[in-house]
This record gives C-alpha cells, structure tokens and sequence, in this order.
C-alpha cells in the first residue's frame, strides 16, 4: 500500500549524527516489505520552513498523494494537533502513530497526542490501563523488534569479551566500571563514551564479533515530573545496590562506592524541589533485545517487563538481575562457550522466527484493517 511515512530521518533531527533508529528499522523495513513510501522528513522540513508551513505542506501532500495510511513517529510538539486531526477526519488515510516511551512519557506527551490519531501503537504494558482511562480505545500494545534485512550473522570472529553499544547514561557507566575493576574487558561505544559513537554498519560488527553482548535496559530520560534532586537521588540508590549485591571483592566494591560517594555529592549540590518519588529510569525493553539475537550474538540483558513472552531466559537469552549475577554471568558464559553459542542460536532462531518487524507490522496492519492476516502475535 502506499504509506505516508512521518518521522525524521537522522539521529534527534540532525544530520551530522547519521540516520535515525526510526529510519534504519522502520523506513527500511516498510521499504523491504514491498510498500510504496513517500518520505516526509518533518524535523528538516520544520527547520528549513518553519513549523506552520511545513504542517501546511503536510496537508497538501495527503490530498496529492492520497496514501493509504499515513504512519507516524513523533518527537516533541513539531507537528499540528489540528492538522493531524484534520488528516484523521477529513481524510480517507488511516492514520498510526508508533509511541516510543510511554514508560515515561505518556501524561505529559501521549495523552495529549493520542486523541489526534486514528490508532497508536505503545510498547509499554503500564500505559494500557492509562489510555483507557482517558478514553482513547484504538491502542495496539506492539514491541521493538528486529529489522532482518540490516541486522544478520556476519561469520567474523570474535574479537570482544564483553561490549556494550549504548549511552552512558542512568547506572550504566557505574554498572561498567564495576565490571572492569574485577577485570572484565568490556568494549563500550555509543555517544557519550570515550570511544565515541558507532555507525550502523560498526554496531552490527560489534554484536557479530562479542562473546558477550551487555543490554542494560534503563530508559534513557526520567519522568519530566521527576525533579533534579529526586533524580539525582536515584543514582544514588542505583549505586547503593551496586555496594549491596557485590560482596566478591574490594575491588568491586570499591567502584560501587566511588560511584555512590560521587552521586551523594551532586545531591548535595542540587536544589531541593520536591519530595522523592519512585525511580525515574524504569527498566524497558530495548530495540538491543532483538536486534541482538537477530545478528546471531549472544545476549546477556538486565531484566524488563514481560520480556519473557519474547525469549526464554537461559535457553534463547542470558538475564541477570544484579550486579553479582552480572559478574557471575560474564565468567560462567566466556567460559563455557558450547553453552553460550547454543544461547545465541536459539534466540537467533526464535528473532527470525516471530519477531523481526515484518512480524510486528504485518500484524498492526491487520488489527487496523489494512493487511491480510498474519496469524502472528504483536
């Protein structure tokens, strides 16, 4: 079908950054299933335009083009709540927008955009009852998944213990840290580490050429009701646990409490705006999970909400739920590498099996009204 494709097209809007997950997973997937896509790039449009002459070219490009849906990744506030309505009403086009992070971002960002849309897709299983209560029923609960024709086994050897692709932020540089004070190399790269970023084409290697891949399943923004001081205080708590579960080593131990002295001080420093709430960084699952196990590598993850329904833990997946799992995971998989490789193909088989985004696509497609059936869950 020929498919308004809304979203941008490089990294947070920016070109120097490269191509945008959204571009690499779901452009290149609809593209790969046979769609007719016509590309509106609305954060360049925007910026080159302005927001009401690009939201002014977007109507005109639904009555030219006349797609048949039009889907949508939002970022902030670029887009017109009433042209997207207008589209919705006015219009023969479906349309769809996938919502990234409802996990934290749905009382501030969802409930306000929902009401515009057709339908909306959400990974989070904690928004459902959400939407329900602001009376929005076209929710289609979906999951992250892996784009099979970019992510693939690549046969290269193994030049990495333990890597991680990802940013430093939440626990995760302490969480690195303290594996490396007991001696686990780990190969970081993402934006904000000392390696640097990573091209689509170098992460893909990264996960075919690790022993071990690490996920660490944290969102990456906290709650925007969440204050600097109870966010900071989360870290502290993070780096508490790491000095509570780590009882193999004055190494490790040491790391953890380096990491907890130096989030006490930023507390300190912060201002005081209100009372500490729940931990803004909820654990997630992460587009890492499938993508992965469908390059055929093997996946050691912290734990996330219904994760279980997509692999099995300890015969698809390695999960560990504090850091002495951690540590004790890194040690047992590098040396039992029959083990680690029979974990890694089987979840290569299951990814390839029931969740690359042909599988999710296909099935929202249906549920919409305008795809065959899949017989495939969401």
């Amino acid at each position: 079908m020929k498919i308004l494709y809304v979203a941008m097209k490089h990294d947070y809007g920016d070109p120097a950054r490269g191509l945008s997950f959204e571009h690499w997973n779901f452009y290149d997937s609809l593209a790969a299933a046979g769609h007719e896509l016509v590309y509106f790039d609305f954060m360049t449009l925007y910026r080159t335009l302005g927001r009401a002459e690009m939201n002014r070219l977007l109507w005109e490009t639904v009555g030219a083009e006349r797609p048949s849906l039009m889907c949508t990744v939002l970022f902030e506030d670029e887009l017109d709540p009433e042209v997207v309505r207008r589209i919705s009403r006015e219009t023969d086009t479906v349309t769809l927008n996938w919502f990234c992070d409802d996990h934290w971002r749905f009382d501030g960002f969802s409930a306000r955009w929902a009401p515009c849309f057709d339908w909306v897709v959400t990974t989070a299983p904690s928004a459902l009852p959400k939407y329900e209560r602001i009376g929005y029923a076209n929710v289609i609960k979906s999951q992250w998944a892996c784009n099979d024709h970019l992510y693939r086994k690549l046969e290269l050897p193994a030049l990495h213990d333990v890597s991680f692709v990802g940013r430093p932020h939440g626990n995760r540089r302490a969480v690195i840290d303290a594996l490396r004070s007991v001696g686990v190399e780990v190969y970081t790269r993402g934006y904000g580490w000392e390696e640097g970023r990573v091209s689509q084409e170098e992460m893909i290697r990264i996960f075919n050429q690790s022993r071990i891949n690490l996920n660490l399943p944290n969102a990456s923004t906290p709650s925007p009701h969440t204050s600097t001081k109870a966010t900071l205080r989360s870290h502290v708590r993070s780096a508490a646990s790491l000095v509570e579960r780590a009882p193999f080593g004055d190494r490790l131990v040491g790391a953890a409490r380096s990491s907890l002295r130096a989030s006490r001080s930023a507390v300190g420093r912060a201002p005081v705006t209100s009372a500490l709430g729940d931990d803004p960084y909820p654990e997630q699952i992460k587009g890492r999970n499938f993508e992965i196990p469908g390059c055929g590598g093997f996946l050691l993850t912290g734990p996330a909400e219904e994760l279980d329904r997509y692999y099995e833990p300890g015969r698809e997946i390695a999960v560990f739920s504090s850091m002495r799992e951690l540590v004790d995971g890194v040690r047992h998989y590098l040396t039992h590498d029959d083990e680690r490789q029979a974990i890694a193909d089987a979840g290569y088989a299951r990814t390839l099996a029931e969740h690359t985004y042909a599988h999710r696509f296909g099935a929202i497609f249906e549920r919409i009204g305008l795809g065959a059936s899949t017989r495939t869950a969401i």
